[in-house]
């Protein structure tokens, strides 16, 4: 993925109530961090749009994370109105395949990424909803979905990149949320891995919040995830 700097493999996930807090956030963090997700927390302070704005004018790329999942229609609409901003990645559960082709046509140069099994829900949780297979088989057979439609890439656990990543070959995206760098648990999050072995699984990105948001010094942090990845990608390449 020559595509993407190794800087930019780090998504900041600004899951902050506020525009304030949100720019608080960035020019706290400054050149450690050069891709933000933006997602529902933020859509609720009214200055969404002003904080994506933002962050494309201080030359930062922008991941809109709202998760789209309604009728095809609906969802090619949305899609194409989000189109006009300067957004490279975007969100879409992935589901009805009339849906996630109805994305990947409206897309225009951003990317649609298509969310597999969110990184909080076990096999119980599966379960519990119906399907009857285990996180990894629901996420083959819903990125295979999405690739058929011709969204960029998905959002999965990092427990399940080295299978996607062999199914799927670059440049197909794998953007792993719920990384832990300290092997970390106790919170929401289920399905967890550390930044080395994401990235040794096939990941092209990874999205980290709260291990930077509570760290003592969250800039240092990232810039120590930085050099995790730089290193991880070397090793890997």
């Amino acid at each position: 993925m020559n595509e993407y700097a190794s800087s930019e493999r780090l998504i900041f996930a600004l899951d902050v109530p506020t525009a304030a807090e949100a720019r608080q956030w960035i020019d706290r963090l400054g050149d450690a961090v050069q891709f933000y997700k933006i997602g529902m927390e933020l859509l609720t302070s009214g200055d969404y749009f002003g904080v994506l704005e933002f962050l494309a004018a201080a030359g930062k790329k922008v991941f809109v994370d709202l998760k789209f999942h309604d009728v095809p229609a609906t969802v090619g609409h949305a899609i194409r109105g989000l189109s006009r901003y300067p957004v490279e990645f975007c969100t879409i559960h992935a589901g009805q395949d009339a849906m996630l082709r109805a994305a990947a046509e409206a897309k225009g140069a951003m990317k649609v990424l298509a969310v597999t099994v969110l990184t909080s829900i076990d096999q119980q949780d599966l379960q519990l909803l119906g399907v009857q297979r285990d996180p990894l088989a629901q996420v083959l057979d819903r990125a295979s979905a999405a690739r058929r439609a011709g969204c960029d890439g998905v959002v999965a656990s990092g427990q399940e990149a080295a299978a996607l990543r062999q199914a799927h070959p670059a440049p197909f995206l794998i953007v792993c949320p719920g990384i832990r760098p300290d092997g970390g648990g106790g919170d929401d999050q289920k399905r967890t891995v550390g930044v080395a072995e994401a990235f040794a699984a096939g990941a092209t990105h990874i999205v980290v919040g709260r291990p930077i948001r509570q760290a003592v010094d969250p800039r240092q942090t990232a810039l120590l995830l930085q050099s995790q990845i730089e290193k991880s990608l070397n090793i890997n390449s």
